[in-house]
């Protein structure tokens, strides 16, 4: 009992210390338009950021229920010690993911990390039957669907912005949107805690009800507000990396391009977490972005740094599936 308390509290740990590295290496993304066209500055962005993050994760849960066990059912798994084995290894194999793609200043996907990692730790454990595939399959469709959706509406927002502004002074109209731009890099960071907090909201209460701690997957309060804490804190340390290639690698962006931008994208997550599907944060904003781009000037668009994160997120799965399948294994021996 003890030694399953001990992993249970580890597994805590690494949770919120991916929810940190979550912080300063997804949240970044909100507040890159904001930053970029200079609609706020970087110390005032990212204390909005934080603060709305932090809102957003204590308000919704549905997300959080489906994580925990839309990839593996932790009810299926009759050995606690296995199970909490998995998560451990899922949450370390995103971490090192996380990481790495954040040293390289390349904006990837923790959600698809995560469940990539959940997914190979739990099949190095019981085999391809521990998959939730109906779950599964879910997740992977709002996954590849989301990026696809945000393009278009960024798009279309963008072409009815220049319909309906194209008689304005550009002086007056960027001043006006830098403006607008505070409101609309608040409510993306709000829509991103509603989603991407809750993945580590899904990750504790998937090993608490593994370790039999709760016998229902239902978010604990006290879950809730740490995660919110934990990635308004890593918010707080900032990820200028990613800020830079958002803000501008992809495309030279204006106040009315990120104001574009960061409506749709923020719309795309508001929808996806309404009906319990994580999304990609991450690939949501660039695809708002390049949407935004696209229907500006096709040209203007830096098509080669996008290729880059399209083939990060393709890769991303299964890498982390791979990963996590050996920590498995190496935990699995230590242990």
């Amino acid at each position: 009992m003890e030694s399953l308390f001990a992993l249970t509290l580890m597994i805590v740990f690494l949770a919120f210390m991916f929810d940190f590295i979550n912080g300063f290496h997804d949240t970044a993304n909100t507040i890159a338009t904001s930053v970029s066209t200079r609609a706020l500055r970087p110390r005032v962005a990212i204390i909005l950021a934080g603060t709305m993050n932090f809102l957003g994760a204590i308000t919704f849960t549905g997300v959080a229920q489906t994580i925990s066990k839309g990839v593996i059912d932790p009810f299926t798994i009759k050995d606690e010690t296995t199970g909490l084995i998995i998560v451990m290894a899922a949450l370390i194999s995103s971490i090192l993911w996380n990481l790495a793609t954040w040293y390289l200043g390349v904006p990837s996907s923790s959600s698809h990390a995560i469940i990539g990692s959940l997914a190979g730790a739990g099949i190095s454990a019981l085999g391809f039957g521990s998959l939730n595939y109906q779950g599964f399959i879910e997740i992977f469709e709002a996954l590849i669907f989301s990026p696809i959706a945000a393009f278009t509406i960024g798009f279309i927002v963008m072409k009815l912005f220049t319909l309906i502004f194209h008689n304005f002074s550009l002086v007056k109209t960027n001043r006006h949107f830098r403006i607008f731009q505070i409101f609309t890099a608040a409510l993306q960071s709000f829509a991103h805690g509603t989603n991407d907090a809750q993945k580590t909201m899904g990750i504790i209460t998937m090993a608490l009800v593994a370790s039999n701690y709760l016998t229902k997957v239902e978010i604990p309060m006290w879950v809730r507000v740490a995660a919110g804490l934990a990635m308004a804190m890593g918010t707080s340390v900032g990820g200028w990396r990613i800020i830079h290639t958002v803000g501008s690698k992809i495309m030279k962006i204006q106040p009315i391009n990120g104001a574009a931008a960061d409506l749709s994208s923020a719309t795309i997550i508001f929808g996806f977490t309404f009906i319990h599907f994580p999304v990609s944060t991450t690939h949501v904003i660039t695809s708002s972005i390049l949407g935004v781009g696209s229907a500006e000037r096709v040209r203007g668009v830096n098509w080669g740094m996008a290729l880059n994160i399209v083939i990060t997120w393709v890769i991303t799965l299964p890498f982390t599936a791979i990963v996590a399948a050996v920590i498995y294994r190496l935990l699995n021996w230590i242990l």
